[in-house]
């Protein structure tokens, strides 16, 4: 199947009412790229593992739409109810941003052509992901090679698959962090909502003896088996279960109780509150609960419900607008 991109270049201002003139001109969806931050709630709701870092907002937007080509090279253009032709649709295009022009600035407004085979929807994200340090750790996509001269450095490969994120998201951050600080060689781990299995690997990088992840989502299963096998993590030094922690029994007894030196939950908040209780049996006596994943204004609730279930706060750490409650079963 063959693709047509037409791509404009605007401001952010005029990205909503663009692709609603457009939409009306039987331009359907738009793939947007600017440079402006997501807002405390946008991470909060995405909530990836790692977030790309990216340029200073520069106010530039590209607009980018996709046609299907038919074999017999017209365009299917909204739907399967009308044909056209590429100098159709730049007309339609020009139109949308000369009406939009008349009431307020658009930019550069130019349109560039480019036809493409089929889309890798999938994996398209890919392009905006690249190596980049967490300390002393550099991160490296599974998709791009090391350089000779940081083979000498402690990598991980990750992996993220499709029902995850990548990049430095600041809860990540926090994690490592923490796990580095309390993690020993006998260290038993169990990471709750695994994702890619990022925060298990690494505990075990930094010498971790054993760990067990979970996670709701089946996809983890093929997000944590690459990123074990491009990491070199061995098939029994982390375990992984697929359910729900707070409510499926079965998950709990098989996880066990009494048995982790370190749980690490880079989760929510509104989810780290019924997890807690859960969690705390699941604890050696002196173990350590690492909890993230909770936006600016949160974390009293979090140690709230720690403090509830026997535990004991430790520390609260901040990283931009996120914060890690870390506490200990005494």
């Amino acid at each position: 199947m063959k693709w047509m991109k037409f791509k404009i270049k605007t401001v952010v201002e005029a990205e909503d009412i663009i692709i609603s003139e457009l939409y009306d001109r039987g331009l359907e969806g738009a793939q947007i790229e600017d440079k402006v931050p997501l807002s405390p709630l946008e991470k909060e709701q995405m909530f990836v593992d790692i977030l790309p870092e990216t340029e200073a907002d520069d106010g530039v937007a590209y607009l980018s739409f996709f046609v299907e080509e038919r074999e017999d090279g017209s365009l299917n253009l909204g739907g399967v109810a009308e044909s056209a032709d590429k100098e159709t649709v730049l007309t339609r295009i020009g139109e949308a941003l000369e009406e939009v022009r008349q009431f307020m600035d658009i930019g550069d407004g130019t349109v560039t052509v480019s036809e493409t085979e089929d889309i890798d929807w999938i994996n398209n994200w890919k392009q905006y992901f690249h190596q980049f340090y967490i300390d002393d750790l550099l991160v490296i996509p599974s998709w791009e090679e090391v350089k000779e001269e940081d083979r000498d450095k402690k990598i991980l490969h990750i992996d993220p698959g499709t029902a995850f994120g990548t990049g430095m998201h600041e809860t990540t951050r926090l994690c490592i962090g923490q796990i580095k600080k309390y993690v020993t060689p006998d260290t038993e781990l169990l990471d709750v909502g695994t994702g890619s299995g990022i925060l298990s690997i690494i505990a075990l990088m930094y010498g971790a003896k054993h760990a067990v992840g979970t996670d709701l989502d089946p996809c983890a299963v093929e997000a944590v088996a690459q990123n074990k096998e491009v990491n070199g993590i061995q098939l029994g030094d982390f375990e992984l279960l697929i359910g729900n922690i707070i409510t499926d029994k079965d998950v709990q007894d098989t996880v066990g109780y009494g048995c982790y030196d370190i749980v690490v939950a880079n989760i929510l908040a509104d989810v780290l509150v019924p997890l807690t209780p859960v969690i705390a049996p699941c604890l050696k006596q002196g173990g350590i609960y690492i909890t993230s994943g909770i936006i600016e204004g949160k974390e009293n609730i979090v140690a709230d419900a720690m403090e509830a279930a026997g535990l004991t706060v430790l520390e609260v750490n901040a990283l931009g607008e996120w914060r890690s409650v870390t506490a200990a079963k005494e």
